[in-house]
């Protein structure tokens, strides 16, 4: 299997901001403050984080096919 991607560009729906962030391996993140905007983004309805949401690449769990966080 190939390791995860750690780095994903979230791009905030309020402001339009992309920024690269690097996702936790061993945690979901529910919340991101967008540096420009000051918004707090969470992830949308069906989505385990963030990264899910906003991100241009799922979070580590997902792209393994673990399944999102609990």
């Amino acid at each position: 299997m190939a390791e995860p991607i750690l780095i994903s560009t979230i791009t905030c729906p309020h402001c339009g901001q992309r920024t690269s962030e690097t996702m936790p391996v061993d945690a979901c993140q529910w919340f991101y403050t967008c540096p420009a905007c000051g918004t707090t983004l969470r992830p949308r309805k069906g989505d385990c984080c963030v990264f899910c949401s906003w991100g241009d690449t799922p979070c580590p769990p997902v792209q393994s096919g673990t399944g999102c966080c609990d």
